[in-house]
């Protein structure tokens, strides 16, 4: 085999995978390998940079061994991760940002909510660069986690000579070359990316309002003055080192970096339908631990709740509006698990040879049957969840949300968990029917909604969100779309394709569509939408009523 091949690297919140793809998006091999987290305190959520750049190196080897592809077919490598905060000295060392105090530790996860008091007095400030974060920021963003560090570890603070987007880390750490990408600034770091990718972007004043203006008297050296678009070459490509450890070849070109969701919607959203590649109507919802959900428009949008409209944040020169939810697999999960019938659950699929969510999916076909339901959403009757166990990431831009149960009985055996396991799903849905109606109320005119991720494995999981939403699903030819996104990168970096546009239009491909089936189950689900909406409305009126209690 002696054609060019992409490298794809994708870091997520467990672990870091390489993907190798031709130049028309067909995915060679594939491999994974897990990466350590700490939990020191309750909302403290960390990873070390090292652990996670050892992975890399372990799963690209590990892929170049599966596929058969010889270190200098690779023309070029792209990377995304997930928007964590990383620390470094002037030696490129490892600062803690743990109480622990251990130097390891020295990435603050991007679920991480350790800054919500410091996103709160940011936001009373109402400063002009909010607008551009859907009007309030989140403590997942970097500008808060920053301001914590400050006030709270003045020592890590003195130390760092660097503070960088884990994507961004990413390529540093491949190339030397310290570029920050205008998805990662732009999106989770205020950088207003319509000024320009020089550093023009970076607001003065906010940061001096906001308690940071030391990076602006340093004229933001710490986190990044050159920012450039993502695909774009990064340095001089792989040094002899980081190419010693990937098993790659020195010079090997590295793209600009994406964030994981963002490099999502490259792998998805340039697929041809009907003939036309047209990104009006499509939403890219790239599930996972939580879940992201990207449109793009040739004019800004400003959407309460939505973070953006960010400028050149995903597709080079469209305005992207992101929607999210904090929690969405990792509510799944807490659900399933916390439940007295999930031990039992688990050794039937162990059992079986399947999976616990796909156990419990036949555990739901079984009642529909018994139960002689309409069809199988009626099992939830009863029973609602309201989703922000994690906050809200949105529409409603309030990481103090908590979730909500309403429909519980004394019964707590396996069928009771499948009810709640598909309720939870359906809350999950509607969520994601609450993010797209705020976007067409701007103007989107979201129809189709392409998806991938782990929910996308789930049929249960794309049956409700085709017909909560009612909107067509488009699942991609490429199941691993993330791992594509970054292999889109390289492919532009090392000119294999001349843009984004025309690589994802080349190496995104439509596969299997689900139609939402109106009807009677949309009618339901419309129900239960109102229900969904009075769960807000009740917990807030709750907690008016016990703020006495809490000196409110």
């Amino acid at each position: 085999m002696t054609d060019p091949i992409c490298l794809g690297i994708d870091v997520g919140t467990g672990s870091a995978r390489a993907g190798l793809f031709t130049p028309r998006g067909r995915m060679l091999a594939s491999a994974s390998h897990p990466i350590r987290m700490w939990k020191p305190e309750p909302d403290f959520v960390e990873q070390s940079s090292d652990d996670i750049w050892r992975a890399c190196c372990l799963a690209v080897r590990e892929a170049l061994e599966k596929s058969g592809v010889a270190p200098e077919q690779v023309c070029g490598v792209g990377f995304d991760a997930t928007c964590s905060l990383v620390v470094l000295d002037d030696k490129s060392r490892p600062v803690t940002v743990s109480p622990t105090g251990k130097a390891a530790q020295n990435v603050i996860v991007w679920m991480d909510h350790r800054a919500k008091g410091q996103a709160s007095r940011i936001n009373r400030t109402r400063h002009a660069v909010l607008k551009y974060v859907g009007g309030a920021i989140s403590p997942e963003m970097q500008t808060p986690k920053l301001l914590w560090l400050k006030e709270t570890m003045p020592e890590t603070w003195r130390r760092a000579a660097a503070f960088f987007d884990l994507p961004d880390f990413l390529t540093y750490r491949a190339t030397g070359d310290d570029t920050r990408s205008l998805c990662s600034t732009v999106c989770k770091w205020t950088y207003l990316g319509q000024r320009g990718g020089e550093g023009q972007g970076w607001d003065a004043g906010y940061f001096r309002e906001i308690g940071l203006g030391d990076l602006a008297g340093e004229g933001f050296r710490r986190i990044g003055t050159r920012i450039r678009p993502m695909g774009e070459p990064a340095g001089c490509g792989l040094t002899e080192q980081s190419a010693r450890e990937l098993g790659l070849v020195a010079g090997t070109p590295v793209g600009v970096s994406v964030i994981d969701a963002h490099a999502g919607g490259l792998g998805m959203l340039g697929a041809s339908l009907k003939g036309k590649t047209d990104l009006r109507g499509r939403l890219a919802l790239i599930g996972g631990t939580s879940s992201c959900h990207m449109a793009v428009a040739k004019q800004p949008r400003f959407i309460r709740g939505i973070w953006g409209p960010y400028f050149s944040a995903m597709i080079p020169g469209l305005w992207l509006a992101e929607g999210g939810q904090s929690a969405t697999g990792a509510l799944v999960d807490h659900v399933i698990f916390s439940h007295p019938a999930s031990a039992d659950m688990m050794k039937l699929a162990k059992r079986n040879k399947r999976t616990i969510y796909e156990e419990l999916n036949v555990r739901l076909e079984a009642m529909v049957g018994a139960e002689r339901v309409l069809f199988p959403a009626a099992l939830t009757r009863d029973l609602h969840v309201q989703p922000d166990f994690h906050g809200n990431r949105s529409p409603r831009a309030d990481a103090s949300l908590r979730g909500v149960i309403a429909g519980f009985s004394l019964s707590k055996d396996a069928d009771d968990l499948a009810r709640l396991y598909l309720a939870t799903i359906q809350a999950v849905a509607y969520g994601t029917r609450h993010i797209i109606e705020e976007m067409n109320k701007a103007g989107h005119g979201i129809r189709s909604i392409f998806i991938c991720g782990g929910g996308a494995k789930n049929p249960v999981f794309l049956r409700e969100h085709a017909d909560i939403t009612g909107c067509e699903l488009i699942l991609p030819a490429e199941p691993e779309a993330v791992l594509l996104g970054a292999a889109v990168l390289g492919a532009v970096a090392s000119g294999e394709w001349p843009s984004v546009e025309k690589a994802i239009a080349m190496m995104n491909v439509a596969g299997r569509r689900i139609r939402p089936k109106g009807g009677k189950t949309g009618a339901y689900h419309d129900l239960k939408y109102k229900v969904f909406h009075r769960m807000h409305a009740d917990f807030k009126a709750c907690r008016r009523l016990m703020a006495p209690a809490a000196g409110g």
